[in-house]
């Protein structure tokens, strides 16, 4: 039955042509589209986590729900402790204090409301990758009174690197107080919604505005992404039960967790598309090949075939086709992955973003296996009705094709 069927298949060159160029189509397709939408998601969480985020934060219990509005409330006391103890995991690459507050920027002029950040400087250099300087400089170990600023603040003040400004915050205890600052440097990070009003100072100078030792949260970078569901089970089973809370940075973005829903679902949408497309071209080019030849099977019938057998023969000669157009498909699709990733795509900026990328085509193997067994069932699945519905032809019907 195997030889025959291939036989079936070269015989019918251009019928079997038609059917792997739909297959192709298909099964390629679904490599180039999922490795996009997978290369998006990856680019935009390393992002996410390089200019903002880091891959984990430890705060105190209530100050994710709550602390935006009275950050002062939810500081932890300790946090060289904490950071002692998180940088004794292997997997962890750096660990830093931050601490958040909010307030008032005055360049002379006009104020500005801003949401900021005492940092550590070095630290967060290398943390944060993805934070781009347009003009200036980064903050460093050595700056007590200067202020690194986000572009959308430098606009709407009017600030360049060299020029004084005054901070004016609320303290814990209702009293006003002021820090005369320096601008070092102008930075947009991947959000442009964050650099609109985002101010980063030394963390040293922060606690000594608010007259604490002081943090919000302390902020892990890990060696590798894949890591982080695994350090952040550690550290909540170590910290949690000390009035902690950890989050990781997919917890901490909902602006990320909803995009890549967005893309999933738009990339299942794809899926269906690019599966009926292919059940369409092969549904078409089987029904015509399959009673083109009504006259040969009712030659097979007569011979002493049944129609099951007639009905395996055409179901074999179609997963054939299936698993070579799928095959066939998922090693030009890997190629021209690779060679479209070596290029690159420029994009345009995405959604609340302030610079573009270049896109790549990630190779996911889920992806390769599920565009071949997409292309595979397809084809075997269009074959089932025309394939029933010649094997159950009468044989003397049958054998009238052939005069």
């Amino acid at each position: 039955m195997l030889k025959l069927a291939l036989r079936n298949i070269l015989r019918q060159k251009a019928r079997s042509a038609m059917t792997l160029a739909a297959i192709l189509f298909g099964v390629i397709g679904l490599i180039l589209s999922g490795g996009f939408i997978q290369d998006l998601f990856v680019q935009l969480g390393e992002a996410t986590i390089h200019s903002q985020l880091g891959h984990a934060q430890i705060f105190r219990k209530g100050y994710f729900e709550a602390g935006s509005r009275s950050p002062e409330k939810y500081w932890i006391p300790d946090p060289s402790h904490i950071k002692g103890l998180v940088a004794k995991l292997p997997e962890v690459e750096d660990v830093m204090a931050r601490l958040a507050f909010s307030g008032l920027l005055n360049n002379g002029r006009t104020d500005w409301p801003i949401i900021g950040e005492g940092v550590e400087p070095s630290a967060e250099n290398r943390l944060g990758t993805f934070v781009q300087i347009k003009s200036g400089r980064l903050l460093d170990e050595r700056d007590k009174d200067a202020v690194l600023i986000g572009q959308g603040v430098a606009q709407s003040l009017d600030l360049n690197p060299g020029d004084s400004v005054t901070l004016l915050v609320n303290t814990p205890e209702g009293a006003l107080n002021t820090a005369d600052l320096v601008v070092v440097g102008v930075f947009h990070s991947f959000s442009s919604e964050y650099d609109a009003r985002a101010i980063r100072i030394p963390l040293a100078t922060a606690q000594a505005l608010f007259g604490t030792r002081g943090a919000n949260a302390i902020v892990v970078s890990l060696k590798r992404t894949a890591d982080t569901n695994l350090v952040a089970g550690l550290l909540s089973g170590r910290f949690v039960p000390q009035g902690l809370d950890v989050r990781t940075w997919t917890q901490l973005s909902d602006f990320y967790e909803k995009t890549v829903e967005l893309y999933q679902r738009q990339f299942g949408v794809l899926q269906f598309i690019v599966l009926f497309m292919v059940l369409l071209s092969v549904v078409n080019t089987v029904n015509m090949s399959t009673f083109e030849r009504i006259g040969e099977f009712g030659t097979m019938r007569a011979v002493g075939n049944t129609g099951r057998d007639i009905m395996r023969l055409i179901l074999l000669e179609n997963a054939l086709l299936g698993l070579v157009g799928s095959l066939v498909g998922v090693l030009l699709g890997y190629g021209l992955a690779r060679l479209i990733s070596h290029y690159g795509i420029p994009m345009p900026p995405p959604p609340n973003a302030n610079v573009g990328y270049i896109a790549h085509i990630q190779v996911i193997p889920g992806v390769m296996l599920t565009a071949f067994l997409v292309g595979l069932l397809a084809t075997v699945g269009a074959a089932l009705l025309p394939a029933r519905r010649v094997a159950r032809i009468p044989v003397v019907d049958a054998l009238r094709q052939n005069v």
